[in-house]
């Protein structure tokens, strides 16, 4: 990694606000944002157009080339391009939500999705929020993130963002859903989310956007400000 480009990554558990946060202090500090949840949902999306089974890893493998995912500026808004074409509001859908933590557990799928993102990041500053970020990724980033909160309020923001977007789903099936990707984020066995060493755990259960970003602003400074 060029010492002359930062990478701040952001891990952590599902619908706890990583992306919400990054994309604040991506702005703040005028870096680029990568999403990497939503590379993983716009291969999922893909999968199920193309009615390709989770479990034919083989027929997987031999569309993985096919895949192209960018993301570009709408309206001052990031969107996801899969294959050219505009999925920002479809990989948000329960059927991707309920497949994606499966399909990103693939071996084959987790290098092609790595190799994409760190080809991403060549020569700039970035913010990139996901999984495995700060472990697989980009394990020698100058700043790693861990965000967390209670499972119950990740599933009340999850459940209010779904009703404002006009979807129909039960609160008590967005906890489940929650329940299950924990459980699959956590048990894989191709980079199973956890916390490294070096990051500094961000509890937002009780915290605000503006408090968690303050935080994450300062621990920035920590880190990349010369040490007097």
């Amino acid at each position: 990694m060029d010492k002359r480009n930062i990478i701040i990554a952001i891990d952590g558990y599902s619908s706890c606000g990583k992306s919400t946060v990054a994309k604040a202090l991506a702005n703040k500090l005028n870096y680029i944002y990568i999403d990497s949840g939503a590379m993983y949902r716009a291969l999922t999306l893909y999968l199920i157009e193309h009615h390709i089974s989770a479990n034919d890893i083989e027929k997987i493998k031999s569309h993985l080339s096919d895949i192209e995912i960018k993301f570009d500026l709408k309206d001052d808004k990031t969107i996801v391009l899969l294959n050219g074409k505009d999925v920002t509001s479809k990989i948000r859908e329960m059927n991707v939500s309920e497949l994606v933590s499966e399909v990103s557990s693939i071996k084959e799928v987790r290098k092609a999705m790595v190799v994409q993102q760190q080809k991403m990041a060549e020569n700039q500053n970035i913010v990139m929020d996901g999984r495995d970020i700060g472990t697989v990724v980009f394990p020698n980033a100058q700043v790693k993130i861990f965000m967390m909160a209670d499972p119950k309020v990740r599933a009340d923001r999850r459940f209010k963002e779904l009703q404002l977007a006009g979807k129909n789903v039960t609160l008590e099936e967005v906890f489940e859903n929650l329940a299950h990707r924990d459980y699959q984020d956590t048990t894989r066995k191709e980079s199973p989310l956890t916390r490294s060493e070096e990051a500094i755990v961000l509890d937002n259960t009780n915290l605000n956007q503006e408090q968690q970003l303050d935080f994450v602003i300062n621990e920035v400074k920590k880190v990349l400000s010369p040490k007097k």
